[in-house]
Formats: C-alpha cells, sequence, structure tokens
C-alpha cells in the first residue's frame, strides 16, 4: 500500500486515534496507509464531531489532507 499524509487539527494538543490506535498527535503531519481510515481523538468527548471515516488518498507529505475537529460547545 501506498503512504499517505493527514494533519489532524484541534485547537490543543491531543492524541489522535486512526481505527483505533495511538497514531501521533493532532497539528502533525501523520502517515497513514492510502484508503479510509475512522479518525478520534480518544475518550475524553469535549471535540467534535465524535469521529470522522475518510478516505485518505493522492496525498503528499507538502499537501496533507486537513482532518478538522473542533472544541464541543457546551450548553
Amino acid at each position: 500500500m501506498a503512504l499517505e499524509y493527514v494533519t489532524v487539527t484541534f485547537p490543543t494538543r491531543r492524541l489522535v486515534y486512526i481505527d483505533g490506535e495511538r497514531s501521533g498527535y493532532t497539528n502533525e503531519i501523520l502517515r497513514v496507509d492510502t484508503g479510509t481510515h475512522l479518525f478520534t481523538l480518544g475518550r475524553y468527548a469535549n471535540y467534535a464531531p465524535a469521529s470522522q471515516t475518510i478516505t485518505v488518498t493522492e496525498t503528499t507529505v507538502l499537501e496533507p489532507l486537513e482532518i478538522v475537529f473542533t472544541k464541543k460547545v457546551v450548553t
């Protein structure tokens, strides 16, 4: 499989889980295999959306796919 590159963004540093495995930290370039993956930020539910399933293809280290999580608004 080919390697792809993503950046999972969040306002603070958090662990990034790809397909349930610890894979690095937010706001850094991470490597993944080409294909569809499940991205989360772990058990602390202070972010939205709760998870993202995204197909990653045709990226480069200079142009990674950006996956955005935001702080969950508490009402």
